[in-house]
């Protein structure tokens, strides 16, 4: 069941670079106990848009809120306690083990606890992302999918971690099932969808469509730069969406259960040459 109220909030916002609007007049909100899945294609703005809301750079207009704060106004330290993220691409220069990454997570992070509690939260967490036995190995030895569940432990840890200041939450995890193997790419988007289920609120941005409406409470469709659909999945996406944002002839088919929407790309493959 989600909030009444969102917890973070974003009203005609927009980015512009190099003369180029990469996010246009974009309105989004975020609601605690729900799942909310950005898709598009490559150039939408799905990225810019995320780091527009996590605060990561300012927008050239429009508002953004917080646990009803303007998110600029919110200090950096309580922030952290309020919004975690997983970002596309993490790059570490120093030789740091598993754990310490990790431990990234809570260092100067919530309020009052100890040393024993810390250490506690990240063990738990290494142990939800599944990296527990890589905990002394250097983290630049590690594949690339597995670096990336070491990160998704260190925004647990920080979550964890920000709950002792801040109850109300938001998760941001910016395609995190990229390097990911199908096992491991459901691993983690239960644990996104149960952590949401906590009270957080959850955005995720996704490339596969399947998983995004299999997963989404809320799913939301960019293109050049602006939200052009969101809604509940079975609602807003739709064949016409497809050849318009996505530049693909194909036809959604609808699961008997559920009635979620779902792609079949084989369709490409069978249909007749042109």
């Amino acid at each position: 069941m989600s909030d009444a109220n969102p917890i973070l909030s974003g009203h005609g916002v927009g980015f512009v670079a190099g003369g180029r609007k990469l996010v246009a007049e974009a309105n989004l909100e975020l609601f605690g106990g729900s799942t909310t899945i950005l898709i598009g294609p490559n150039g939408a703005g799905k990225s810019t848009l995320l780091k527009l809301l996590t605060g990561e750079i300012k927008p050239a207009g429009g508002e953004i809120r917080i646990a009803g704060e303007p998110l600029a106004a919110v200090p950096a330290w309580r922030l952290a306690c309020l919004r975690s993220v997983m970002a596309q691409h993490a790059r570490l220069a120093f030789p740091f083990s598993v754990y310490e990454v990790a431990s990234l997570g809570v260092d100067g992070i919530g309020r009052a606890l100890t040393r024993q509690r810390r250490e506690a939260i990240v063990a738990e967490s290494l142990a939800a992302a599944g990296v527990i036995d890589f905990a002394g190995r250097r983290y630049q030895t590690l594949s690339g999918g597995e670096q990336q569940r070491v990160q998704f432990a260190r925004v647990l840890c920080q979550l964890e971690a920000g709950r002792s200041v801040a109850e109300r939450q938001v998760l941001f995890l910016d395609e995190p099932i990229a390097s990911l193997d199908l096992c491991h790419q459901l691993a983690l988007l239960d644990m996104a969808r149960a952590i949401a289920a906590r009270g957080v609120a959850v955005l995720i941005v996704l490339h596969d469509l399947n998983l995004a409406v299999t997963y989404a409470d809320h799913l939301v469709v960019m293109d050049q730069g602006q939200i052009i659909a969101q809604g509940p999945p079975a609602k807003t996406l739709d064949d016409a969406l497809l050849r318009q944002v996505f530049k693909v002839d194909l036809t959604l088919s609808r699961a008997p259960a559920p009635g979620l929407p779902f792609l079949l790309p084989q369709q490409h493959r069978t249909r007749p040459a042109a």
